[in-house]
């Protein structure tokens, strides 16, 4: 279950990312955040950004609109 979730929908990559960097120290280390977003891009932007920035990606969560990114925090 996430702690945190962030609402992106309706917004375009990057700005998921963008909200998803600014918002993740809100988290404790080994927590879950989650991202909702409906631009398809962030579907192959969510999980590059974790592997990039060495976050765990956990699970991508189809919802009525969009998706919810789960992401768990690693330092």
């Amino acid at each position: 279950m996430p702690v945190l979730t962030i609402d992106a929908l309706g917004r375009k990559c990057p700005i998921p990312i963008i909200m998803l960097a600014e918002r993740i120290h809100e988290v404790p280390v080994g927590q879950i955040i989650a991202v909702q977003a409906d631009d398809v891009a962030a579907r192959t932007d969510v999980p590059a950004w974790c592997r990039m920035k060495s976050q765990d990606f956990v699970r991508e969560e189809t919802l009525p609109r969009g998706w919810a990114f789960h992401i768990r925090r690693t330092y």
